[in-house]
């Protein structure tokens, strides 16, 4: 009922404050279940994706997030599901599984984190596989700019969202989860 009641408002103001522009979102599937797998710059990304994708989207976030009790009561209300990112995230990995499983669409960062370009994880893959969904990638542009890692003001900008779907799932799960990586990249 959050979900329903806060998205309209958010497209509402990131369209008048960022001119959120969406591409793409015909690549998503107006039903079952997939994961949506992205480039991840600043906090706001979840956000962004939640307003530019028609579906309800559920998040896998970092742990860290959930240590205040108010806020994490608002986050898993809202979608977000708690992992351990450094290490293999047992409880984490069945609750995504099980999203899946109830045809509900599954976020990733394949980065793992904010800005980490340098590392990708394997999650991507290995869900991918595991739960036999098709995956969507997306690549948001500006709000690495609107709001900046270690900052805590937004700035004003134009954000960009583009969807995209991807089909090959053949590869080990680090590989494939890498190659998601670099075809997110390459979206403009």
């Amino acid at each position: 009922m959050l979900y329903e009641t806060l998205k309209p408002l958010a497209i509402f103001l990131f369209k008048i404050f960022f001119k959120i522009e969406v591409k793409g979102k015909e690549k998503i599937p107006k039903k079952g279940r997939f994961i949506l797998a992205s480039n991840h710059t600043s906090v706001l990304d979840p956000v962004v994706l939640g307003v530019a994708c028609p579906r309800r989207l559920y998040f896998l976030a970092k742990e860290e997030l959930f240590k205040n009790k108010l806020f994490s009561l608002l986050i898993k209300t809202l979608g977000a599901i708690p992992l351990k990112r450094e290490s293999s995230d047992l409880r984490a990995i069945k609750k995504a599984l099980s999203l899946l499983t109830e045809e509900k669409p599954v976020v990733i960062f394949p980065q793992g984190r904010r800005g980490g370009f340098d590392e990708v994880k394997k999650g991507v893959g290995f869900l991918a596989k595991k739960s036999n969904s098709c995956v969507v990638i997306s690549k948001i542009i500006g709000t690495d700019r609107i709001l900046p890692k270690g900052k805590k003001r937004l700035k004003l900008g134009k954000i960009k969202v583009i969807f995209d779907k991807v089909f090959y799932k053949n590869d080990d799960y680090q590989d494939f989860s890498l190659k998601i990586f670099k075809r997110i990249m390459s979206l403009d």
